[in-house]
């Protein structure tokens, strides 16, 4: 935010007011950047054929466990034929919550991608919550060898239980998702040499 030009910014409630909370607001206080706030069910609408489905977290029901990753940001992006989960942080605990608390209307959880949360650690990505999601393709953003052996093999074996094509931002690089004007995907891997 400091070198950037930033518009606006979406974020969840905060239930810790760290150092690092605490110069994001001064940040945003002196660019004059407006802060929009969001809770589970709200639907951000960026442009035709283009919105996002806040799913969690539960603003008036927040999770005292393991708080900042718990209480991740978890949306779905709709556009045309085309959806993502964005799953943030969020563990176990989080991920049976959110089950239950769309228990009623659990193919709203149907996507064509997965950006797998936390990294593919071993406390999230349950087999129930990947069942719900039904992915065709599962994104982990992780850096290579580094100090927390993520992604989990647990994890990794449960996608591949379910025969979900996996990119790897440790393997492959960066990882591009293109997706035209009918709503249909291609993916793109750019490896650094």
């Amino acid at each position: 935010m400091e070198e950037l030009k930033v518009g606006k910014i979406i974020i969840s409630k905060q239930c810790e007011d760290s150092d690092n909370y605490k110069r994001f607001r001064q940040i945003v206080k002196d660019k004059k950047i407006k802060v929009q706030m969001v809770n589970k069910g709200d639907i951000l609408n960026l442009e035709e054929d283009l919105f996002f489905y806040v799913l969690w977290p539960n603003n008036d029901k927040l999770i005292s466990e393991n708080v900042l990753n718990n209480n991740s940001m978890v949306f779905k992006m709709n556009y045309k034929n085309f959806s993502m989960i964005f799953t943030g942080d969020v563990e176990e605990v989080a991920e049976r919550q959110i089950l239950e608390a769309y228990k009623e209307n659990l193919n709203l959880f149907n996507s064509n991608i997965l950006k797998v949360a936390h990294h593919g650690s071993k406390t999230s990505s349950i087999k129930e919550f990947l069942e719900v999601v039904r992915p065709k393709i599962a994104l982990i953003g992780v850096g290579e060898n580094n100090k927390f052996g993520h992604p989990n093999s647990e994890v990794l074996e449960r996608l591949e239980e379910l025969d979900i094509k996996l990119y790897r931002t440790d393997e492959m690089g960066e990882i591009s998702i293109i997706v035209d004007k009918k709503g249909k995907m291609k993916m793109k891997k750019y490896i650094e040499q």
